[in-house]
């Protein structure tokens, strides 16, 4: 198959078989499985994961890719190729129209740089449907995804991911490994969902702006960072120090500290 590549996309197109066989056995798919991959390219993964599953569906931006990859494997009756963008596709409501319909869907891609992080929110919010995912993502986004407490590489992006799931790094994939090579490393990553913390939250919107206004003061303490939205009875609520900088925190403090922030302005109304 003649490679096809558009930068406009941010393509890179996996060809290393040991990487690919690396992957599938992570992914570990099972015949009934209800599984969307997002940009299969040149079919690096599809293909081993057709020869797996009963039926895969794959959501392709490109039209030339779409195309190349139907050319190539012209006669595969469980393959569904969808053109379209996966930042606009409702993943639900194409997990609904595959067998069996109660099923949820195991989301996998190689996601372009450029867009990975909104992807993952605009899958996040759709977790209802979700068992699980594993993605291909820039080694240095990974780190951030899966970093603890108190590392440099802990932010917001590792909070609103832990928010509503749970991420672990499998393994690194060296620029090699594709073709054309990106400029830096890759990692695979496992989400899976988990609403145990999101269902303790009372206000969203609220938590969203307490940590974005958090990290975008890191070298501050809480106290000053978010003079504005928290009070010293909400960090006293919330059992936070107020003293301690943002990346010191967990989910759940964040939790709390929201929560106890809604309590306080639901009592004063």
């Amino acid at each position: 198959m003649a490679h096809i590549h558009r930068k406009r996309f941010g393509q890179h197109f996996l060809h290393d078989p040991a990487i690919i066989q690396k992957i599938i056995s992570a992914i570990a798919p099972a015949v009934n499985d209800k599984i969307i991959e997002i940009g299969p390219g040149l079919g690096a993964i599809t293909l081993p994961l057709l020869n797996a599953v009963n039926r895969l569906t794959a959501i392709e931006i490109d039209r030339d890719a779409a195309a190349a990859l139907a050319g190539h494997i012209d006669g595969t009756a469980n393959l569904e190729i969808i053109v379209g963008d996966a930042l606009k596709t409702d993943f639900c409501a194409v997990a609904a129209g595959l067998a069996p319909p109660q099923a949820k869907a195991r989301i996998v891609g190689n996601l372009p740089y450029n867009i990975s992080t909104p992807l993952m929110f605009h899958l996040l919010n759709q977790v209802e449907c979700i068992a699980d995912m594993h993605f291909m993502l820039q080694k240095e986004v990974v780190r951030r995804m899966t970093a603890s407490p108190g590392n440099k590489q802990y932010g917001r992006l590792t909070i609103m991911l832990a928010l509503r799931c749970r991420a672990e790094r499998l393994f690194d994939i060296g620029p090699g490994a594709f073709n054309p090579p990106p400029r830096v490393a890759s990692s695979f990553v496992r989400l899976i969902p988990d609403g145990t913390l999101a269902d303790q939250l009372n206000d969203m919107a609220l938590f969203e702006n307490v940590v974005r206004t958090a990290f975008s003061g890191r070298r501050k303490t809480l106290r000053r960072s978010l003079a504005d939205l928290i009070e010293t009875d909400d960090f006293a609520q919330a059992e936070v120090d107020a003293g301690r900088r943002p990346e010191q925190l967990s989910t759940a403090d964040f939790v709390r500290l929201a929560n106890a922030c809604t309590a306080r302005r639901g009592a004063a109304l």
